[in-house]
């Protein structure tokens, strides 16, 4: 059992993949969490400015998710209106799975869409830029995230691998100078988002964040959001 806005429900009731959970909080168990990131200011999701930009490119998908979304197509068909044949793709030279993507009609983007991002949508966004594998989670019952792959509903929360930097994985929020997607012409992607970007006219993102934390603390089993109001606790004595 895990608690959830005061509530213990079980994991099981969180999200469709259980496997992907499993290994989502083997990298969690150990690592350690970036308070000061947490600190920064930022502005929540409204779909009404951002317009989904991060859900541009599609999603990579563990297996198990990309099964999981192919059953949950079949078995609700009114999923398949506007989806090409096959959904899932293959990706990185057969490597990995990811959702497809299709063109974006200019109204659908953000005013200030990021010029280096591919003007593209993931297929199962619908034309407000909302997902429609979430709103499928709602109609019947389930979480709104229950369906949805980890890495979407994460976003704009990051997991850094351990390196020859740090002996430990870390929960952090990227920002333009660290984004592990920066490269020479490609200014990074979580940290142009538009809830990844530092906003001085924000809230601190453990507020903004608070129901995705919440929410990563369940399938993880570790109080993250706890940790970090309490280090506030703290620090304010």
């Amino acid at each position: 059992m895990a608690r959830l806005c005061g509530f213990f429900i079980p994991v099981s009731q969180s999200t469709a993949y259980m496997e992907t959970a499993r290994v989502l909080r083997e990298q969690l168990r150990e690592a350690m969490v970036d308070h000061e990131a947490f600190e920064r200011k930022i502005r929540p999701c409204e779909l009404s400015r951002c317009r989904a930009t991060c859900c541009h490119d599609g999603v990579f998908l563990s297996r198990e998710e990309a099964e999981g979304i192919k059953h949950l197509v079949v078995m609700n068909p009114e999923l398949e209106s506007n989806l090409p044949e096959d959904p899932i793709i293959v990706s990185r030279g057969g490597k990995s799975l990811k959702t497809a993507i299709r063109t974006a009609k200019r109204e659908e983007l953000a005013e200030d869409y990021p010029e280096h991002f591919p003007k593209t949508r993931c297929v199962f966004l619908d034309g407000k830029g909302r997902c429609r594998i979430q709103m499928l989670s709602v109609e019947q019952g389930r979480h709104p995230w229950f369906d949805k792959p980890l890495t979407c509903w994460i976003h704009p929360l990051v997991i850094l691998p351990a390196n020859r930097e740090r002996s430990r994985p870390v929960l952090t929020l990227v920002s333009p100078e660290n984004d592990p997607q920066r490269v020479d012409g490609y200014p990074g992607f979580a940290s142009c988002t538009h809830c990844g970007r530092p906003d001085e006219g924000g809230k601190k993102a453990r507020q903004v964040l608070a129901a995705e934390l919440d929410f990563l603390g369940l399938v993880s089993g570790r109080d993250i959001l706890g940790e970090l109001n309490a280090e506030e606790s703290r620090t304010s004595l």
